[in-house]
């Protein structure tokens, strides 16, 4: 089993879920999203396994600079904006054998559930 964890290190909602992470003796890959973007083609498998809508960023800078257009975007159009803008993905994002299974940090035990 891998499991990778999506998101910078500056984020505190990544440091809660990477110490959660570390108590639990659960291995994991720490990948940082602003010096290794995700692909168009992982976000597409992302956001097709959790929606778009659950990937959102909305508290970020990136999300509220983007106007009232967001609001009629297609799933395409928020696959294509996060692509070209990697911080309007909310985290972490918890990838468990190549699969998305869950984003954010709201749950610790929902989230361990989904890992093991």
């Amino acid at each position: 089993m891998s499991i990778q964890v999506y998101g910078i290190p500056s984020c505190g909602t990544c440091k809660k879920a990477i110490a959660w992470l570390d108590n639990q003796a659960i291995a994991y890959e720490f990948i940082n999203t602003k010096d290794f973007p995700p692909s168009r083609t992982m976000i597409a498998e992302w956001v097709n396994a959790l929606g778009e809508r659950t990937m959102r960023n909305t508290s970020g800078q990136s999300y509220r600079s983007l106007g009232n257009e967001k609001e009629t975007w297609s799933h395409i159009q928020w696959i294509e904006a996060y692509a070209k803008d990697p911080m309007l993905l909310k985290r972490p994002l918890f990838v468990k054998d190549g699969v998305a299974i869950t984003v954010g940090f709201r749950n610790p035990e929902e989230v361990k559930q989904k890992l093991i």
